[in-house]
């Protein structure tokens, strides 16, 4: 599949056939999430409480509240309220976070290993914060303001109190001029009480002043993400898709050859046809034994899974019908007598039995003589009497350097490789016998000077 686009069939075939593999690698991947919330994100749980800022606050003055709220100066002071011996204030900050809120709200929130010590961190630094504010704004203020403010009021009141005196010692007649006077004096009681509020609202020491804290934090009930259970379920994830997407890149760079002209290509021949064996797609390479092949065995790793899903044959009379065609083929490009060597893989359990069942319906014509040899390094018996060699193997199982090698060492023994054979496994379908199928049937279906690839 290094060509092909990956498609849902192609993840249903990994699931399908390396389930047991997934399943291992997904309880590692949630023993790693285990051991990960132990030492790196222990538990830790979250409460918040929330300050009201009165007044009216711009976006930028309430973020600079939030610097304050979080600021080593607060943090300090809550520190030294709480007593904690095993953290250090520096680790103390970076578990305290506030945010600003719609209504001049701001939330701030403390994170500790234990639900009481996160309610007890986020209302230590609220109080703290907004205590901090209130000298912040106390003492911002100049002290010869306060006093001439002081003066002012004082001033104003001595006023306001001489006004009601003359209201009251003037003519109480209805004359127009008495009228007058009592109106004069009460509009200018009312700019003085005017004045006064504005000077009021003007003053440093009681503008955006009286920060509340809203009420006790709190005590939270669940741990504050990443959870135990988050990191566990992630852990599982992460490692069954490792594996997963590891199968698709092994795919991708998958270099087996799987076509017949590919596969003569590779060998410097010519395709003599494809034959079918019933049976199962066996374990890539020969049989192995020990601990780490039983490790496999149970895994199901000991098997192919990029191979794809066996296609029915015909009948058994129609799969001898193959073979008996390659021969047929043989006959008709070698002269008398023809003797030729089977060239086997070793440990390609198909193409030996399609070498077994070739060898059979040959009937001596041609002559042939089965031999197996090591892909890693390839030794073929020296020529006598043979005429060539033929390569049985199976398709999607031998790369182009391991089948060069081959071609090569038969090569070194003076053997001509005359043709190449493709072995595939399919679903045995006996529907009639093969004792009805006539020994010459080979002749009259044999099509005389092949030299393309693809199934008789």
């Amino acid at each position: 599949m290094n060509e092909d686009t990956i498609r849902l069939v192609t993840i249903g075939r990994i699931l399908r056939r390396r389930w047991r593999l997934l399943a291992v690698l997904a309880v590692v991947g949630a023993l790693f999430g285990y051991g990960t919330s132990v030492l790196v994100f222990p538990p830790r749980y979250t409460a918040s409480a929330p300050v009201l800022l009165p007044g009216v606050w711009e976006e930028r003055e309430l973020l600079t509240q939030v610097d304050i709220a979080t600021s080593l100066a607060v943090v300090d002071r809550a520190a030294d309220a709480l007593h904690w011996s095993d953290v250090s204030r520096s680790e103390l900050r970076d578990h305290v976070s506030a945010t600003a809120g719609d209504g001049n709200i701001i939330t701030i929130s403390g994170t500790a290993d234990t639900p009481e010590r996160a309610q007890r961190l986020a209302d230590g630094v609220a109080q703290q914060f907004v205590q901090f504010a209130a000298e912040v704004a106390g003492s911002g203020t100049d002290a010869s303001v306060v006093t001439q403010t002081e003066a002012l009021r004082k001033q104003v009141a001595e006023t306001n109190r001489r006004i009601s005196d003359l209201a009251k010692a003037a003519d109480p007649g209805q004359t127009v001029e008495s009228v007058q006077s009592r109106t004069a004096l009460e509009n200018l009681r009312t700019s003085l009480e005017a004045a006064m509020k504005k000077l009021q609202e003007a003053d440093p020491s009681t503008n955006k002043s009286g920060m509340v804290v809203m009420g006790q934090a709190a005590r939270p009930t669940s741990e504050a993400p990443p959870t135990r259970i988050q990191l566990i379920v992630g852990g599982a994830l992460v490692f069954f898709l490792l594996a997963v997407v590891g199968h698709l890149v092994a795919a991708r760079m998958n270099r087996r050859l799987r076509t017949e002209p590919e596969i003569a290509a590779a060998l410097g021949s010519t395709p003599l046809g494809a034959v079918d064996v019933p049976g199962e797609w066996p374990a890539h390479g020969p049989e192995r034994v020990g601990r780490r092949a039983r490790i496999r065995r149970l895994l199901g790793a000991d098997t192919r899974w990029d191979v794809p899903a066996l296609q029915k044959s015909g009948d058994e009379a129609g799969r001898r019908l193959r073979y008996r065609r390659v021969c047929a083929r043989l006959r008709e490009q070698l002269p008398a007598p023809r003797r030729l060597l089977v060239v086997v893989p070793d440990g390609d359990e198909i193409a030996r039995r399609a070498a077994g069942q070739l060898l059979a319906e040959a009937k001596n014509d041609p002559l042939l003589r089965v031999v197996e040899v090591s892909v890693d390094r390839p030794i073929v018996p020296d020529r006598g009497t043979e005429n060539g060699a033929v390569v049985v193997l199976s398709a999607n199982s031998w790369t182009a350097e391991e089948l060069a090698g081959i071609a090569e060492a038969c090569a070194d023994g003076r053997h001509e490789v005359v043709g190449v054979v493709v072995a595939g496994p399919v679903q045995a379908r006996p529907t009639r016998s093969a004792a009805d199928l006539p020994d010459d049937a080979t002749l009259t279906f044999a099509v005389p000077g092949r030299a393309t690839g693809g199934r008789a």
